[in-house]
């Protein structure tokens, strides 16, 4: 257990950003009375760390800002809570991928320098559980690279767990893309990019494995950057996927947030963003190549996570199956006595969803309550 608790964080996750994505994502925020001292922590901790990140920025820039990838990355894609971790974990078995760490997602600008310093210090720190699931968590560990990217480019979605007063516009602009504008998108791009990089150099991998919910919604963006890039897809059933998302939501934001929302302003965009990511993702999959995309329920995986793996490899031609299949049966059979949360459906949730999410119940065969 670390030493500290992740419902009482003094600082949020800005602490590892460069000056110039602070200073860009604070332009112009409100920041409640009650955040405050947070705030003026976290900017004071980002101000000095980032006087060093010059560092990393000239070994990058001579090791493997020009340098080649061997192969296109890997996306595992699905809303929040569909699965995706689990999933995540299990390729991350295989040695030849390569993926954004904890630490790295944290301080993404001291990857090359000064990790041997911070990273211990950050593991002492830092709770050993998820607070919202009881999924493992270490510096080392696989983690989805928004907030890498979040700390490294100020036009991010994840903006809005700081301020989730403008969690639609956030969405609009940078989860989807239907608002940003050519410069945003650039950067975007430019600040992922170097994330792989970083990742594939920290772990040894030659293709990055990528779990990020945000990129459900970026494919035809992605595509453009990595255009022979795999995509496996998770869906799952949507009750749960309700239940789950407001809860980790409601439970992780509290930390890291600056201003706050109602919990039921809070429903009201979980449940237009779903659609909203599961509309721009049905829309950009047509720019997929043939063979390129693994589309799976997430139940599915459950009943037989080894044979559904061994399937993706097939389908996808993901190099390296026969090496990994050790490893990955061991880490599968590992987790069979995990306990997931479980979920009673209120009436309310119920009506919530077949209101607001019905189309997808009964596209993907999903059992109306």
């Amino acid at each position: 257990m670390g030493l500290l608790e992740f419902s009482k964080l003094p600082v949020n996750t800005l602490v590892g950003a460069d000056w110039h994505t602070f200073k860009t994502v604070m332009r112009g925020q409100h920041v409640i009375p009650q955040k405050r001292t947070k705030y003026i922590l976290t900017k004071c901790i980002c101000r000095l760390l980032s006087t060093c990140s010059g560092l990393q920025e000239r070994k990058y820039r001579k090791e493997l800002a020009d340098k080649p990838l061997e192969h296109d990355p890997l996306f595992i894609l699905g809303h929040w809570r569909s699965g995706t971790t689990f999933l995540h974990n299990i390729f991350a078995q295989d040695k030849h991928f390569g993926y954004t760490t904890t630490y790295q997602t944290v301080f993404p600008h001291f990857m090359m320098s000064l990790q041997g310093l911070f990273k211990p210090t950050m593991g002492w720190l830092m709770p050993d559980k998820r607070p919202t699931d009881n999924m493992e968590l270490a510096p080392d560990l696989p983690q989805e690279e928004e907030f890498a990217i979040n700390n490294s480019c100020p036009f991010n979605y994840y903006n809005f767990w700081f301020f989730p007063e403008r969690m639609q516009e956030y969405a609009d602009r940078y989860l989807t893309f239907k608002d940003i504008t050519p410069e945003e998108l650039q950067a975007f791009k430019e600040a992922f990019d170097r994330v792989v990089k970083l990742s594939l150099w920290n772990t040894g991998g030659t293709q990055y494995l990528s779990k990020n919910p945000p990129h459900t919604g970026r494919v035809k963006a992605l595509l453009e950057m990595y255009p022979q890039a795999r995509f496996i897809y998770l869906m799952r059933n949507p009750y749960t996927v309700f239940e789950s998302t407001r809860n980790f939501f409601l439970n992780t934001i509290k930390p890291l947030q600056l201003n706050t929302i109602s919990v039921e302003q809070m429903e009201q965009n979980i449940l237009r963003i779903y659609m909203d990511l599961y509309r721009a993702y049905q829309e950009q999959k047509k720019h997929i190549p043939e063979g390129h995309l693994f589309e799976v329920r997430f139940e599915d995986i459950e009943q037989d996570a080894l044979g559904m793996t061994k399937r993706m490899y097939r389908d996808l031609e993901l190099p390296g199956w026969e090496e990994a299949h050790p490893a990955i049966s061991a880490y599968i059979g590992g987790k069979k006595g995990y306990k997931k949360n479980k979920y009673a459906y209120d009436p309310r949730t119920v009506s919530l969803v077949n209101e607001h999410w019905g189309e997808v119940l009964d596209e993907w065969g999903y059992e109306r309550l």
